[in-house]
């Protein structure tokens, strides 16, 4: 039985907290798990990771208990069917625009009925073991248990949004601020008022149609003030970031050390 423990989280209500990884490595994604965070975005649509590291990071990420999100690199069915069929329990997809896209996202993303995504042989059905002789449990299972999660961080997305929310198999939306303020025309202006009203406007479009809203944190302040507001979930900060910062402050602490 697939069971996607994120998604329970959020079904109950919980506010959901993760961060991407750009540093890659099994340990690093055992890491984040042991630190208590409820999933972490395996980044490969800016960091160098092929389908086998990210087969290996999801590994170790349901190993510590943390729920492996893959963001891809486009919306093609290599690059969606690859990372579905290594065990990605969700997938954040950038640089939509239209409803056109997200309805071939979906069609790509998701399983018979909703989808025309094929049965794999692959790791996500135990390469066919158990998955093979109970398809039509394995697909609606699969179905409903993997997010398709689509990234608002275009104008023409963000047009759309009310629509795009409402379509079958689009599990939620996923908020980038600096290129949706860019694609605005506002690059930077978190405190816009046209940027205000669009993160309002994508809470509100999301929730109205049972539908799950995320967006990128800077920092754990923002973060908290992000699902204050209404979003229910989060990923704070890369890694990469987090581990500069920690030994930044350690190595200043210890240089600072005048020997009283």
């Amino acid at each position: 039985m697939i069971v996607n423990q994120l998604k329970v989280k959020m079904e109950r209500g919980e506010k959901v907290v993760g961060t991407l990884t750009h540093l890659g490595g099994s340990t690093t994604i055992e890491c984040l798990g042991l630190a208590g965070l409820d999933f972490v975005v395996i980044d490969t649509e800016h960091a160098p990771f092929t389908t086998q590291d990210t087969m290996d990071y999801i590994r170790a990420a349901e190993l510590r208990g943390i729920t492996p999100v893959v963001r891809v690199q486009d919306y093609s069915r290599p690059s969606l069917h690859k990372m579905l069929n290594s065990g990605a329990k969700a997938l954040i997809i950038p640089c939509m625009e239209t409803v056109e896209e997200v309805k071939a996202l979906v069609s790509e993303g998701k399983y018979y009925p909703k989808g025309k995504h094929n049965f794999p042989y692959a790791r996500n059905s135990s390469w066919g073991v158990e998955s093979a002789t109970r398809l039509r449990g394995f697909l609606d299972e699969n179905n409903e248990n993997t997010l398709i999660i689509p990234q608002c961080e275009t104008q023409g997305f963000l047009d759309n949004i009310e629509e795009i929310v409402r379509i079958d198999g689009v599990d939620g939306v996923f908020v980038g601020p600096w290129d949706l303020t860019t694609g605005m025309g506002i690059p930077e202006e978190f405190t816009n008022p046209l940027y205000l009203n669009a993160r309002k406007r994508i809470i509100k479009a999301c929730h109205d149609a049972g539908k799950f809203a995320w967006i990128f944190s800077p920092s754990g302040a923002v973060a908290k003030q992000n699902l204050k507001d209404g979003f229910d979930g989060t990923a704070v900060l890369i890694d990469t970031v987090v581990y500069i910062n920690a030994f930044k402050q350690l190595y200043m602490e210890v240089k600072d050390f005048k020997g009283e």
